[in-house]
């Protein structure tokens, strides 16, 4: 298939995808303020913009973006905008009315959930960048300009976020009834989760 040292791959990935950063914070605080299903579908979300940048990579599209200044300061400015903007909404935020009495979120709620964790992914041209850079690596030079070798590693890396996640929101869940039943909780922990995300949409623009 053109993979070199899938093993090494595979490790040093997951060391990638458990190191903590946005995405973390972005599905923990879905976990913890609204529970398992959102932060279960923000995962899912979160994961599904990496299989966008992985058909990129594969495409040679994001290897356009990298060469084009236009392009690529355009869609980080895009990104860190979308990013701030969903910090300013947690600030805003007050209890979830789309919450029932068993605490389980709506299909907009989910949907929702979904869409802002694909699109701080997809949005984020460092992370083109990122699997530019990691995974020729793992690639026989010979193979750098077929797709299938970037598309399985951009898969297993999926997959193994995707678990990963999961996994988090099923330990971090644990702790969501509390912060549910406490309405000051919930407050803050969107008010402390909304600076972060503004933080790090600051972050992406100047960076």
């Amino acid at each position: 298939m053109g993979i070199e040292n899938f093993t090494a791959f595979a490790f040093t990935a997951l060391l990638f995808i458990m190191t903590p950063g946005m995405d973390t914070i972005f599905v923990l605080n879905k976990t913890i303020s609204q529970g398992k299903t959102s932060g279960a579908y923000a995962a899912l979300g979160v994961n599904a913009g990496i299989i966008i940048h992985t058909l990129f990579a594969a495409l040679g599209l994001s290897i356009l973006v990298a060469q084009s200044g236009y392009a690529f300061t355009a869609i980080k400015y895009i990104g860190a905008l979308y990013i701030i903007y969903l910090g300013i909404m947690q600030l805003r935020k007050k209890l979830d009315p789309t919450l029932n009495q068993n605490n389980i979120p709506s299909k907009t709620t989910r949907k929702n959930n979904f869409v802002s964790g694909f699109m701080t992914n997809a949005l984020n041209p460092k992370v083109a960048l990122f699997f530019l850079a990691f995974f020729p690596q793992f690639i026989t030079p010979t193979q750098l300009q077929n797709p299938i070798p970037f598309i399985i590693l951009g898969l297993t890396y999926t997959v193994m976020g995707i678990v990963w996640y999961l996994c988090l929101t099923y330990f971090a869940g644990t702790f969501s009834k509390k912060f549910q039943e406490s309405k000051n909780a919930n407050l803050y922990i969107n008010k402390f989760s909304g600076m972060i995300f503004i933080l790090m949409g600051i972050g992406i623009a100047l960076g």
